[in-house]
């Protein structure tokens, strides 16, 4: 039997490199299995509010592509609208295959181990411990975490697959080319319902993508395409990625006997806004001081986590759900009385940066969105 580690982490995604960092520090030996070679390329929009520099001793600067402070909005390419984030500091936009990869590397320095190209075929409880086979071999755990994404098994081999989650699709390319204003992010929202395009800048690159949402089947390339066009730019031999998106949609358990979730593989991505690097980051992070609680004996520890979870994010996402709801039921109306208006700028670049949590502002929103009339008045 090989060394029984402390914990075993699969994925080495923004959850799991969060939870491989903490967990090293605090002191835990750690194993993170990652199926592909690293870095990775990761179709993300790649936006990160600065706060997640709180929660991390690393300098991330070397891992971040571009800095937003502006937006423009458009419906159905027109009706622009430019407005400024007014942020304190603006808006990082990184490229997933140099931010994972530099996270996991910091979690590595500390002292973790990483084990890449390496597939988990099973997992299986063995009375205090976890045993997990590979297509290379068998290793052992106390405590297992899964942070293997939206398409990740450990979530059914757990027996935590029914999550409460809205299931979104999303389809993202990359255009390197020349970026005119690399510090304005774009949004559309007029041709795609329950979602919307953006294009995020990236040093040199247009990061462009479409997302949707509580939609079986809907047409995605057609519009992707077109904006695509609308910066003057091509498809052409542009591989796309499509991808699913495990939105919040409620409280779920997020623990079993000797394991946990976290990450996008706990269904936490924002089901207004889409953002998931950072809910991941906090999640890994939470998971990592859980698990260190409990292998120092604390029996409840795990089920606080859950709970955890559930009061500090699930909180918000209640509410980040209550406004997309109302958001998506009249996208016209909402983007002329609320999207063009420059407060609702700096509200969203306070949310996206945790300045503003969605408790602290949705109940307003929801008051302009249902009440037109009040909205235009105020």
């Amino acid at each position: 039997m090989s060394s029984v580690r402390d914990v075993i982490i699969i994925g080495a995604g923004p959850g799991g490199g969060s939870a491989a960092w903490h967990l090293a520090r605090l002191g835990a030996s750690v194993l993170v299995l990652e199926k592909q070679a690293l870095p990775r390329y990761k179709p993300c929009g790649g936006g990160v509010g600065p706060e997640v520099r709180g929660w991390f001793d690393i300098d991330f600067t070397p891992a971040v592509s571009a800095y937003v402070d502006a937006v423009r909005y458009t419906w159905n390419m027109g009706e622009r609208v430019d407005a400024p984030l007014e942020l304190r500091e603006p808006l990082w936009m990184v490229r997933r295959d140099i931010f994972d990869h530099h996270l996991i590397s910091a979690a590595v320095a500390r002292g973790a181990a990483l084990r890449t190209g390496e597939t988990v075929q099973a997992i299986a409880r063995e009375g205090a411990t976890w045993r997990v086979t590979t297509d290379q071999g068998t290793h052992h755990a106390r405590l297992l975490i899964g942070a293997d994404g939206a398409k990740g098994q450990i979530a059914k081999w757990l027996g935590l697959a029914k999550r409460r989650v809205v299931i979104g699709g999303a389809i993202e390319i990359e255009i390197n080319a020349p970026v005119p204003e690399p510090n304005v992010a774009h949004f559309e929202f007029g041709m795609v319902a329950n979602g919307y395009l953006w294009n995020f800048p990236k040093k040199d690159c247009h990061s462009i993508g479409i997302g949707a949402w509580g939609q079986k089947s809907v047409d995605l390339r057609t519009p992707l395409a077109a904006y695509t066009r609308y910066f003057g730019l091509s498809m052409e031999g542009v591989k796309q990625h499509g991808h699913p998106l495990l939105l919040w949609q409620g409280n779920s358990v997020l623990h079993a006997d000797g394991a946990l979730l976290c990450g996008e593989a706990a269904g936490i991505v924002d089901p207004f806004t889409a953002e998931g690097i950072r809910p991941s980051l906090f999640t890994g992070m939470c998971a990592a001081e859980a698990g260190m609680a409990w292998l120092k004996g604390d029996a409840s520890a795990l089920a606080k986590y859950s709970k955890r979870v559930a009061d500090e994010h699930g909180r918000d996402m209640k509410w980040a759900a209550r406004v997309a709801k109302a958001f998506y039921a009249v996208p016209r109306l909402a983007y002329s009385v609320g999207v063009t208006r420059p407060s609702a700028t700096r509200t969203m670049g306070r949310l996206l940066t945790g300045e503003l949590k969605w408790h602290e502002v949705a109940p307003r929103a929801l008051k302009r969105l249902v009440s037109p009339g009040a909205l235009l008045s105020s």
